[in-house]
């Protein structure tokens, strides 16, 4: 039996995958390919996402202000509510750190979401912080909250009406490029197209060995996040996002109970990730330390998957040396964030077209996250060590 044949495969159902389809099922045959049963299941699944405009380094804050407009106004039927509800997010520093965390401070003091707290300002914003613990920090108070599942069920939704086709259950098994289109094997049958986009996330790399392209490099990382519940009498629901000013930890409202990450980054190999019992005990005691909190039972906990590259920037294009394979992966932990630019960015160059002037003036061009961009390739040199941390998308 012959393979259907379509214009575009793309490779991973995440936010990555759905978003960027749903852009080219406008103009042209797609099938998205998904090895799990439902789409999201990895990271997108496991996102705590945040819309933090002062995150990142200036290509992720690029893609941000980029994406912006979509989030205040997303497309008619795209999701029955908003995607973005208030939240704020709160740096927090002590006295030994106060002083980095103003330097970031200053550094970002052009945008117009911060405002700096002093001590006793931070206290009385963050009440269930111990007495005397923070000396000072600041305030995003334009981050939201993001509603993931809203915002990959209306791309999903995008991409149907627009005709696509959605494969679930089908691991790829093989890819052959024959004829000037690929041929590809997957558990649930074959199919054909004449592009394939990558966005398998940690398994972006091994993906492109199928393919016959060389890696660029991804580090998946392993970030774990727990529950349990609020003091008796305290109603989160108005509390901010608190973030250690070295991003040791953080700690926000979820569903009336709060949430806490340890913001651990433990280099993994591509997996269905689950937590270590030593991450859960490093993230309480550290939650426990700076905040007038005693965690007496974890309601739940899991990990999940952030996949850079090594300069902590997309890599998004077309491979260099294997004709027809475009790479879209390395968005770390901010793929649901900058996913509205991103995904037109990338559905632009599939395409070989100009990227949306709104998205290069806000500051992406296309060589940033072009695979084999010089940036990378030096950053590659790099020690794991030496690398600064960037965040998150939690």
């Amino acid at each position: 039996m012959s393979a259907a044949v379509h214009d575009v495969a793309v490779i991973g159902a995440g936010i990555a995958g759905a978003s960027v389809a749903a852009e080219l099922a406008r103009h042209m045959r797609v099938v998205l390919v998904e090895s799990e049963a439902q789409p999201g299941y990895h990271a997108t699944g496991r996102s705590a996402a945040i819309l933090a405009q002062t995150y990142g380094n200036r290509l992720i804050r690029a893609l941000t202000r980029a994406s912006a407009g979509f989030f205040a106004a997303p497309p008619d039927g795209f999701a029955p509510q908003p995607l973005l509800s208030p939240r704020g997010l709160v740096r927090v520093a002590t006295a030994a750190q106060v002083d980095d965390l103003r330097a970031m401070y200053d550094d970002l003091s052009d945008t117009r979401h911060l405002a700096w707290l002093d001590a006793e300002a931070m206290q009385e914003r963050v009440p269930l912080l111990r007495p005397g613990y923070a000396a000072g920090g600041f305030e995003n108070v334009d981050a939201q909250d993001i509603d993931v599942h809203a915002m990959l069920t209306g791309y999903l939704r995008q991409f149907r009406q627009a005709g696509g086709t959605v494969m679930t259950g089908a691991p790829v098994l093989g890819l052959t490029r024959s004829g000037g289109r690929w041929e590809i094997e997957t558990a649930a049958g074959q199919v054909a197209a004449g592009v394939v986009v990558n966005a398998a996330g940690a398994w972006g790399d091994w993906l492109a060995g199928l393919a016959g392209a060389a890696p660029v490099g991804l580090e998946p990382r392993r970030r774990t996040a727990i529950t349990f519940a609020a003091p008796q009498g305290f109603d989160p629901a108005r509390m901010p996002m608190v973030v250690d000013a070295d991003e040791a930890f953080y700690l926000k409202p979820e569903a009336g109970r709060l949430m806490a990450s340890p913001a651990d980054e433990t280099l993994s190999a591509p997996e269905d990730s689950r937590p270590e019992e030593i991450d859960i005990a490093i993230c309480a005691d550290r939650i426990q330390t700076a905040f007038d909190l005693e965690i007496r039972r974890i309601e739940s906990s899991w990990s999940g998957l952030r996949t850079f590259a090594a300069d902590r920037a997309p890599v998004c294009g077309y491979d260099p040396e294997v004709e027809g394979f475009f790479w879209l992966v390395g968005q770390g932990g901010y793929g649901v964030q900058t996913a509205p630019a991103l995904s037109r960015l990338a559905a632009a160059l599939v395409r070989r077209e100009a990227p949306d002037h709104d998205i290069l003036s806000s500051g992406v061009t296309v060589e940033d996250v072009a695979p084999g961009r010089d940036a990378l390739a030096k950053a590659k040199d790099e020690e794991p060590g030496k690398q600064t941390k960037q965040g998150e998308e939690r």
